[in-house]
């Protein structure tokens, strides 16, 4: 790219993307985050970078109030320039930090079931099992999405199928009524059978990561 068309970034765009090379941390993002507070223009610039660490500080940094629909079809294009991986940290750090803080945005998440983007789709699931797992009462549509789940996985995009499975996975631990169901389902899609995962971690596999779970809590 010669230099005419290069992006005129701020001086403090400039000072902040100085700071972040490949040894820096999530934890270090934060950091950089707690001292710049909310700066959405700022946001914007970082995220214009189209590189990965930068777009983690401008989510951090974004102001929630401005995430339309629109504003997050764009970032949820722009995300696609990245690898699965990097693509799916990125959506869930946008979840975690901005979606799940603003009624209006959870309200946007509870309505992506059948959006056209396999992001938006993994969100939906995924917000669906932070409710259940983080303890709180679950809202009443487990049954529903329980016949969505058995209706759907096998043929989701595998980002998406990950958050349905830990979606039926922590109804399962939570909901007794449903667990041998959850169970079942992870016997009929064979997902994650057999993945070897680091150690102290609890396999994606259900009937595994269902009876791992209910344990720790039993024996609490």
């Amino acid at each position: 790219m010669n230099k005419s068309t290069e992006i005129q970034r701020s001086s403090k765009a400039e000072t902040i993307l100085s700071q972040i090379h490949s040894k820096t941390k999530l934890g270090d993002l934060r950091k950089i985050a707690k001292d710049i507070k909310k700066d959405h223009e700022l946001a914007m610039e970082l995220w214009s970078t189209g590189e990965y660490l930068p777009r983690l500080l401008a989510i951090l940094i974004m102001d929630k109030k401005l995430l339309s629909q629109d504003v997050l079809n764009q970032l949820d294009k722009d995300m696609q320039t990245h690898t699965l991986d990097e693509r799916n940290n990125l959506m869930d750090w946008l979840m975690a930090n901005q979606l799940t803080k603003d009624k209006k945005n959870i309200a946007l998440m509870e309505s992506w079931e059948s959006s056209s983007s396999a992001l938006q789709r993994r969100v939906f699931w995924y917000y669906q099992a932070r409710l259940r797992w983080t303890g709180k009462t679950p809202p009443d549509n487990t049954a529903e999405l329980l016949s969505a789940i058995e209706a759907n996985i096998t043929q989701e995009e595998p980002e998406v199928q990950w958050a349905m499975n830990f979606t039926a996975g922590w109804i399962g631990v939570y909901d007794e009524q449903y667990r041998a169901r959850c169970i079942k389902i992870g016997e009929k899609t064979g997902l994650y059978k057999g993945e070897m995962v680091s150690k102290g971690c609890t396999p994606d596999y259900l009937p595994e990561f269902i009876t791992i779970e209910v344990n720790k809590r039993m024996n609490k």
